[in-house]
């Protein structure tokens, strides 16, 4: 998915666990089916997982993640990654890895989603943006829209010929026109979306990949609405969060330009979130013409 890549495969991941943790070496090992890009994952027996960043920009996930992940939790309705071990580099491998507890649940589609994993949704994130933990890492998904108008306008002339550009720009420089964020920074998991959520029987099972958690604007955690979320079930969010216009709007910015950034970097690498991209942008473009 991305030039400069590490090799990976399961093969390597047997031979750290058994030179680091032998006491796991025994146990079955698989690689899960996932859409994210930055983490290699595998299940260890049938309650680890084993993530192994695939970029070198994901690897400084992993010392903000066994430092903060563990503080937070206490503070959350449901589940979330919890580290358990960290292995160290190799000749092989040189970047250090993780292990941590497997969620149970799966990755949720629109079509099966209920009103009551929709309060589930909304609970996490109150609960989440109310933790008062000081000294946060800045998240860089809780910065202001405009950090992003250079690369987002640079993804539009990408994709020249693929989408509506003029339409695309004209809903980028409304959301940079939205008041920014003016209170202080909240907690964040900065990038909410199918393949970071678990569903078990309906409901909200657990949280994943944190690799963008830290404090700042809330609204980025708003992209699942687009994301994810029908359409007819975005209301429903929007009342149960309790948020000011503004912020929902710069949500809806969010999720544009990740899309837009998405589109042209993986059309041709992964699918699924090239897919989910198109998505995105094609349920803004009707909220807004339905909106004019």
């Amino acid at each position: 998915m991305h030039e400069n890549e590490f090799h990976i495969d399961e093969a390597l991941v047997h031979q750290l666990i058994s030179k680091q943790f032998p006491q796991w070496a025994h146990l079955p090992l698989k690689p899960v089916p996932s859409t994210g890009t930055d983490n290699a994952l595998y299940r260890l027996g049938s309650d680890m997982l084993v993530r192994l960043p695939r970029i070198d920009w994901a690897i400084e996930d992993i010392d903000k993640e066994f430092e903060w992940l563990p503080k937070i939790a206490p503070f959350l309705p449901v589940p979330i990654s919890t580290p358990i071990a960290k292995g160290t580099p190799t000749q092989d491998y040189r970047c250090p890895w993780s292990v941590y507890s497997w969620l149970e649940g799966s990755n949720p589609i629109a079509s099966d989603l209920s009103e009551s994993f929709i309060h589930d949704l909304i609970g996490f994130i109150q609960a989440l943006h109310r933790i008062n933990l000081p000294h946060g890492p800045i998240s860089n998904r809780g910065v202001p829209l405009k950090g992003r108008d250079v690369e987002t306008r640079k993804a539009i002339q990408e994709l020249e010929g693929m989408i509506d550009t003029p339409s695309v720009v004209r809903l980028w420089e409304k959301a940079l026109k939205v008041p920014q964020w003016s209170k202080p920074p909240v907690w964040i998991h900065g990038d909410l979306s199918s393949g970071n959520v678990l569903i078990k029987n309906s409901r909200l099972s657990g949280v994943i990949d944190f690799g963008n958690l830290g404090v700042g604007d809330p609204a980025c955690d708003l992209m699942i609405a687009w994301n994810l979320l029908p359409s007819n079930m975005r209301q429903i969010f929007l009342t149960g969060l309790g948020i000011d216009v503004a912020t929902w709007e710069r949500g809806r910015g969010w999720a544009l330009s990740v899309a837009l950034i998405q589109l042209p970097y993986y059309k041709d690498t992964n699918p699924t979130l090239a897919d989910n991209a198109r998505h995105v942008i094609q349920e803004i473009r009707k909220e807004d013409i339905l909106t004019c």
